[in-house]
């Protein structure tokens, strides 16, 4: 795997110019080649097609559009240039809430600052060697939300793949509708 990092291509949409250098050199670090900075949500989706990514990394709060709303418009609008580009909210809040919130916004992976290098090679080795497959509902589309079978689950079943499949049923846990 990390023989391959000289061909993924990345772009950070980071405000704080620091950690976005931070990111850049961690990045490089892995043999990324081809790094992209964006300094807002809005310019980064103006130039997703142009860029053409392979992995998105993005900070939580940023200036006039978040990052929450900006994997949402990249997962849901007519127009986003890949539906299906793998997200890794980089962010220093890690509350509960704001993983569930970034869950269910499509983010692949969340990784709290101050980052590791290990975490983040961590994510995108997840990301290339164990992707998730997306799932649409009538409330979201992105990664299945999802992340093991329990066996001693004694729920609803959600998956087509389970003994007892029931379609009908819904993911309460992170409050699709």
């Amino acid at each position: 795997m990390a023989g391959s990092f000289d061909r993924i291509r990345v772009l950070i949409v980071e405000d704080n110019p620091h950690m976005s250098a931070i990111l850049r050199t961690i990045l490089q670090g892995f043999g990324v080649r081809t790094i992209h900075e964006c300094r807002d949500a809005e310019t980064a989706l103006q130039n997703l097609g142009s860029i053409n990514p392979d992995i998105l990394l993005v900070d939580l709060f940023l200036a006039e559009m978040d990052g929450l709303e900006l994997a949402r418009r990249v997962r849901s609008d007519d127009s986003s240039a890949n539906k299906y580009l793998p997200i890794i909210m980089v962010t220093a809040h890690s509350e509960r809430a704001r993983v569930i919130q970034a869950i269910n916004a499509g983010i692949n992976e969340y990784l709290a600052k101050p980052v590791r290098p290990i975490d983040l090679f961590e994510r995108i080795v997840s990301l290339v060697e164990r992707p998730r497959r997306f799932v649409k509902t009538p409330g979201y589309f992105g990664p299945d939300r999802r992340r093991r079978q329990d066996s001693a689950y004694k729920g609803p079943w959600r998956r087509s793949t389970d003994e007892q499949y029931d379609d009908d049923e819904d993911d309460r846990e992170f409050g699709a509708a």
